[in-house]
């Protein structure tokens, strides 16, 4: 087929080819690319306090483990010690 006769074609169809453009069910597919996204930085953004808010309870278990390990406390009071900082989150 020659452009003109396409022309011609497309002319007389406006749907082109049945196509009607988009339906009322456009918009779906923007909302779940931002639900996606958001759900994404949110889950980031929970984590990385979550993290954040652990730093300083695994700094003291590491600390305490240390002074166990040098044999500054014995296993009783490593033991009591760490129930307490486990029990303070």
């Amino acid at each position: 087929m020659t452009t003109a006769a396409l022309i011609a074609l497309a002319e007389q169809d406006h749907h082109w080819g049945g196509f009607d453009g988009p339906g009322f069910f456009w918009p779906i597919f923007p909302i779940v690319w931002f639900v996606l996204i958001a759900g994404g930085i949110i889950t980031a953004i929970v984590l990385s306090r979550r993290r954040h808010n652990l730093a300083p309870r695994r700094e003291a278990e590491a600390a305490l483990a240390t002074r166990f390990a040098a044999g500054e406390i014995g296993e009783d009071e490593y033991r009591s010690r760490r129930a307490v900082l486990r029990d303070k989150t």
